[in-house]
């Protein structure tokens, strides 16, 4: 078997573990000890590549296996990592571990919960292990499905109609993603899934670009909050409980990103440089109206989910820059937006567990009643704001700079739209601390709250260890996705 498939095997074992599981003492076991195994795969994994890199490897894509799987349809079973594929496991892994503390105490149904969130997890690592583009869109569909009945029925808020809408949201851009990859299959001529594959043969006709590419890109767009396809999302993350907010803003969201530059840039280059003006404008927007959205809510989670939006909208924009840097600095930005924002979530979820509301009216002075969790709170509004020595700086800088490189006005214009944002996320985010954080608390029934247990201070610590150290040591990871991003800029030249 191999090695990469145990990132779905893992998955697959602590379902059944799960199924088997008779109390909640079993349940935990079996999630700490698989989410510990997802980390030390990933951990290994990413030892092991930067090994096989230094010892002179040089295929696109390492640890490589194929097994025929629909023969009729030329779908394989195909799998594959190179540097964006290995951050983004490391990444997923993380997640799922501090999720899993997150959760440690939520009720009802507990088991079912947990059996749908591991799920979920499963079409996340299969997705980036994944070569073949129907095996890709597999796994997309099983990382999506379980979103409804997590958010359905552990919810809070306007649960039903925020599942609903999140899910026909992200079912209509599967329809669009769907058509786009039988597209580019039958455009490449029909002989072969594999993605690495078409992109050698490289023979799918200009006018059929123009149709696909628009229909891949928006299909993954909408997971990435392109505007206006976003409104899915800030009702999706107010109602979800915690750790699904945390999986869903940290990772889930990256599949867009990831398949934006993976598949509908890499495999339709010269229609993504005749129509990527159109989406640099709407990822342009993304960014200014999420952090200006972001600035006129009142609920803690909706403020986060708006920042989201602006932030995964740099992704989709940087990609669009087509050039090594700005693609290296939206893969940093998806691994420190996935961190940033599950730390943000987890805090979230953590305060309104104690004082039973996210309105920032209601909310003051909490440094004097639950200081770790009000310490940790600040960290994360310092990371998102682009604190340098916090991994917010060195994604948004590394974007901004491969952005400007571009000498034509036209993207250095939406450049310098795109930064302004970095302003108004500053503005957001030093109000609500200040607010929140600091000064008298007003409402006596906060006095007798508690601060943070053990278990969701192992969550949030290690969250925060892992956003100061992409912040503070950069330059191992971004060297590992700068090698990777390059063959697939390199087919814009």
């Amino acid at each position: 078997m191999n090695f990469l498939s145990i990132f779905v095997l893992i998955p697959l074992l602590m379902l059944l573990g799960l199924w088997l599981s008779r109390n909640i003492a079993q349940i935990r076991a079996v999630m700490v000890v698989g989410a510990s195994a997802l980390v030390l795969a990933a951990v290994g994994l990413t030892i092991a590549y930067l090994n096989a890199r230094a010892g002179g490897a040089t295929d696109e894509m390492l640890f490589r296996a194929d097994v025929a799987w629909y023969p009729a349809l030329n779908i394989h079973y195909s799998v594959g990592v190179d540097g964006i594929s290995v951050a983004m496991l490391l990444l997923s892994a993380i997640i799922v571990f501090t999720g899993t503390f997150a959760s440690w105490r939520l009720q009802p149904l507990t088991k079912e919960y947990f059996l749908w969130f591991v799920f979920l997890s499963a079409g996340v690592f299969g997705f980036f292990i994944s070569t073949d583009l129907f095996t890709m869109f597999m796994f997309y569909e099983v990382a999506l499905i379980p979103m409804y009945l997590l958010i359905g029925v552990w919810g809070s808020g306007r649960k039903e109609y925020s599942a609903m809408k999140l899910t026909l949201m992200l079912m209509g851009g599967s329809a669009f993603l769907l058509i786009g990859i039988l597209g580019i299959y039958y455009g490449s001529g029909g002989t072969t899934m594999n993605l690495l594959e078409i992109a050698q043969l490289h023979n799918i006709p200009i006018e059929q670009q123009r149709i696909w590419f628009p229909l891949t890109f928006l299909g993954f767009g909408v997971l990435g909050a392109l505007f206006p396809f976003h409104t899915w999302s800030p009702d999706g993350h107010a109602s979800a409980p915690t750790a699904v907010s945390m999986l869903h803003a940290g990772v889930l969201m990256k599949l867009g990103g990831y398949g934006c530059f993976r598949i509908a840039m890499y495999l339709m280059p010269e229609a993504a440089q005749e129509l990527g003006w159109i989406f640099i404008i709407l990822t342009g927007i993304s960014v200014v109206y999420g952090a200006f959205s972001a600035c006129v809510q009142t609920d803690l989670k909706y403020i986060n989910a708006y920042s989201s939006v602006s932030h995964c909208g740099l992704v989709l924009f940087a990609i669009l820059m087509m050039n090594q840097t700005a693609a290296t600095g939206a893969v940093l930005q998806m691994l420190s937006h996935g961190l940033m924002t599950a730390l943000f979530f987890a805090l979230i979820g953590m305060i309104y567990g104690r004082t039973h509301t996210r309105d920032v009216r209601e909310l003051s002075g909490l440094m004097k009643i639950m200081p770790f969790l009000a310490v940790c709170y600040v960290i994360a509004g310092l990371a998102n704001l682009g604190l340098p020595g916090l991994s917010g700086f060195v994604a948004e800088m590394t974007i901004f700079n491969g952005a400007f490189q571009h000498p034509d006005t036209f993207h250095r214009v939406w450049t310098i739209i795109a930064c302004s944002s970095i302003v108004i996320t500053a503005v957001y985010i030093l109000r609500l601390v200040g607010r929140i954080i600091y000064g008298t608390c007003t409402n006596k029934h906060h006095l007798a709250l508690t601060d943070a247990t053990w278990d969701e201070r192992t969550a949030v610590i290690i969250l925060i260890a892992c956003v100061a150290a992409l912040g503070m040591a950069p330059w191992w990871i971004s060297g590992m996705i700068g090698d990777s991003v390059l063959p697939i800029v390199n087919v814009f030249n």
